[in-house]
Formats: C-alpha cells, sequence, structure tokens
C-alpha cells in the first residue's frame, strides 16, 4: 500500500508543572550483588513463550504462583517457578510461604504487613528443602508487598510480593510471590518496564509481575515494548530481535525471532481485540500477526530518522509511526494530524499516544516536551525542567485529558487527570526503564 510521509509544522507546547515524585523499588532480572557486581544469567537466544488464542478469554482465576532467581556464591543461576500454598502459622505479621520444595517467610512483628510497606529491615529467610545453601540461615533484605488481606481472625486472604535477599553463605535469592492475588479491578494504573523485561506495577497491584516475565527466561535480546490486554489480564513483549513473549491471558500469535528482518525491532501494540499484535521496526517496517492488519509501513523507504514507536487506532484498522525526528507516517484509517518533522527540536521524540478518539496524538520528547496535534490536549510537560534522567515514554488516560511520562530512572510525571500512583525510583537498586504502558 502506498503512503506518504505526511509531516506538518506545528508548535509543540510546554510546561514546567513538576508533579510529586515517590520512592519505590523495582524489580530487576539483572541482580546487583552486595559487592556492586552484576550476577551474570546464561541466556539462550530465539526463546519465544507460545499460547492459544481465545475469542473469549475466561477472567483468570487468583493467582498462586511464584517465579524466583538463586543465585549461588559461585554463580551458578536457577529460575524457580511453581505453585503456592500458605504454610500454618501466616498472619499479620507473618508470611510463610511453600513453593516447589522452598520455604520463603517474611516477618515483621513491629508493624503489620500491609501493601505499600518497604523495608530493608525486614527479616527475612529461605529455607531450602533438601538442599544446604541456606539451611539453618537467614538474614535481612527488601520486600515490597503489593497485596496483603485478612479475615477477621487475622488470617491471611491473599499476599503478593516482591523480594530479594542474601543467605549468610552468600547465596542471594530474589522473585515474586502471589497468593490468592485477585484480578485487578477499578481504574487502571500503569507498568514501568526495563530491558531486562523486569516490571513493576502501580494502581493495580502489580498484578501483571506475578505473571512471569523474560526476566526469568532466557533471553538472548534486550526487550524493547510491552503492550497489556484489554482485559489487563496479560501482557506480550517484544524483543530486539523481533521475539515476543505473551503472558496471562495474552496469545502468542507468531513473531520475527530467527527470521531475516532489517531490525532491531523497537515496539509493539496489541489490537482492541487483544488477539493480535503488531511489531514496528526501526526502518519503518510493520510485522502483523493474529488478527491485527497489515495496512502499510515505512519498510525499504527512506527515512530521515529511525522510528521510534507506533500506535493503533482505535478501532485497529489503522496505526501510526512515529520517528525521532517527530516524522508521523499515517497508514489505514489513522489521520494525520501534523508533525515536527522539519522543525527543530531541543531532543529527540522518543515516543507517542493517541487520543481515545484517534482524532489526534500526542508526541513526547526525551526532555519531557509534549507536542499536542488533532483533538490531543496540552496539559503540561517537563520541557525546560532540568531532570534527573531522560523521559523514555509516554502513555494517555482512558479519558484524553491527561497522560503520564516515564523517565529512565522510574521517575513518574503525571498532567491532566492522570493520577500519580507511585515510581520505580529506588535508592536499592536503581535500574534503567525503558517504557510506561496504561495496565
Amino acid at each position: 500500500m502506498s503512503a506518504t510521509n505526511r509531516r506538518h509544522r506545528s508548535h509543540g507546547r510546554r510546561g514546567a508543572t513538576v508533579p510529586a515524585r515517590l520512592f519505590d523499588r523495582f524489580r530487576s532480572g539483572l541482580p546487583v550483588l552486595a559487592s556492586g557486581v552484576a550476577a551474570l544469567v546464561v541466556t539462550v537466544a530465539g526463546t519465544v513463550t507460545s499460547g492459544t488464542a481465545s475469542a473469549t478469554p475466561p477472567t483468570p482465576a487468583a493467582l498462586s504462583v511464584s517465579h524466583f532467581v538463586i543465585v549461588e556464591p559461585t554463580g551458578t543461576v536457577t529460575v524457580h517457578s511453581g505453585p503456592v500454598t500458605l504454610a500454618p502459622g501466616s498472619g499479620e505479621h507473618l508470611f510463610v510461604f511453600d513453593t516447589v520444595g522452598y520455604r520463603i517467610s517474611v516477618v515483621n512483628t513491629s508493624k503489620v504487613l500491609v501493601p505499600g510497606q518497604y523495608s530493608t529491615s525486614v527479616d527475612t529467610w529461605l529455607a531450602l528443602v533438601n538442599d544446604p545453601a541456606c539451611e539453618g540461615g537467614s538474614t535481612t533484605g527488601s520486600v515490597q508487598i503489593d497485596q496483603a488481606t485478612y479475615d477477621p481472625t487475622g488470617s491471611v486472604t491473599s499476599a503478593a510480593i516482591q523480594f530479594e535477599f542474601r543467605c549468610y553463605t552468600g547465596t542471594y535469592v530474589y522473585g515474586t510471590i502471589a497468593y490468592q492475588l485477585g484480578f485487578p479491578t477499578g481504574t487502571a494504573g500503569y507498568y514501568l518496564y526495563g530491558g531486562s523485561g523486569a516490571i513493576s506495577g502501580y494502581g493495580n497491584s502489580s498484578y501483571l509481575s506475578y505473571l512471569g516475565t523474560p526476566w526469568s527466561q532466557a533471553l538472548g535480546a534486550q526487550v524493547v515494548g510491552m503492550a497489556v490486554t484489554p482485559d489487563r489480564g496479560g501482557d506480550v513483549m517484544a524483543a530486539t530481535d523481533g521475539g515476543v513473549f505473551a503472558y496471562g491471558d495474552a496469545g502468542f500469535y507468531g513473531s520475527m525471532a530467527g527470521k531475516p528482518f532489517k531490525g532491531p525491532a523497537v515496539g509493539i501494540a496489541e489490537t482492541p481485540s487483544g488477539l493480535g499484535y503488531w511489531l514496528v521496526a526501526s526502518d519503518g517496517g510493520i510485522f502483523a500477526f493474529g488478527d491485527a492488519g497489515f495496512y502499510g509501513s515505512m519498510g525499504a523507504r527512506p527515512l530521515n530518522r529511525a522510528i521510534v514507536g507506533m500506535a493503533p487506532t482505535p478501532d485497529g484498522r489503522g496505526y501510526w509511526l512515529v520517528a525521532s525526528d517527530g516524522g508521523i507516517f499515517a497508514f489505514g484509517d489513522a489521520g494525520f494530524f501534523g508533525s515536527m518533522g522539519g522543525r527543530s527540536l531541543n531532543e529527540p521524540i522518543v515516543g507517542m499516544a493517541p487520543t481515545p478518539d484517534g482524532q489526534g496524538y500526542w508526541l513526547v520528547a526525551s526532555d519531557g516536551g509534549i507536542f499536542a496535534f488533532g483533538d490531543a490536549g496540552f496539559s503540561g510537560s517537563m520541557g525546560g525542567t532540568a531532570l534527573n534522567a531522560p523521559v523514555v515514554g509516554m502513555t494517555s488516560t482512558v479519558s484524553g485529558r491527561g497522560y503520564s511520562m516515564a523517565a529512565a530512572d522510574g521517575g513518574v510525571f503525571t498532567f491532566g487527570d492522570a493520577v500519580f500512583r507511585g515510581s520505580a525510583v529506588s535508592s536499592i537498586r536503581p535500574l534503567l526503564v525503558i517504557g510506561i504502558t496504561t495496565g
């Protein structure tokens, strides 16, 4: 299909309102040990998660599952996943989880274990059945409690934690454990994700963090994009080599892993039905899978700058591509409402978000500048404000009257009716965030 590089001059509007920033914890796929040396996880190229398509995915049952990694002092790494049960004695001050032959306990006698409590002094320990690595040993660690509920007697009815700690022997352990973690309800929050596949959720009990992510698999390439299914019960991630990873109720419909294409891949977007997705490459190539339609691409066409992202229209019958110079390329029923192509930018464009009706869109630059086109309203920006780290992406609210942007250090900035629900800025283990998505 023929397409025109349609670029229109329009003024980007910037503001200087700085919302509050909170400290939170962001789970990593590459653990940083006490010595400051990263533990190497051996990876295998071309790993892809498979799934089965379903026209009407059922509401997922409550999660009782673990995903955790054990790093021995020798550097040996083992990855574990399995069902979780709650051991007797668990209550408001004590979680005791049994999973795949391991027992992990979280204790805090001074206060009730409740969501939002983060502590580096929480007493944690790991007891390994038939393995002396941590037997009889306990140590301090850090725990993020995403969910904790109790019945009137104080017995635990649900709990979800992300954790890290070290045994006396030097063995390092990190991961997630969910016990009866309910499906997210109410207003959607957002997820931040990193190149390792690590994700952290806010305003959603971090539900998707407990489904498993590429950090717990053998990865041969960095993750570059994430998209959440319409019901928020699953997600897909894309890697630079075109590999796709599907979790929860997200189906796997194919990938470009192991196939020749002019990469790297730079993003992924779900169809409105959740039964397909598009991959986009830096040269503007589009790869459609499942019920995603192909409406054209910039592949094999000259570009002034590389493509950095894409966004589908509300009905899924079209999409926009955006380049780092602010150029916009519209295909299918996607309308062209202007661009920054040919205009001077202080910093490159790193992402875009469409309005709910598809009659406009926002572009965001790495300095936090926002450029609004069509019916997209300008609600403020970080342009002209000193940032600790560059902005890496943005997402808009359901109403279209606000948006959030994320920085590489995990900072989150909200504008309009977007609600600030937390950030991944961490004094424990700062990490490189590469994107933000609604979920």
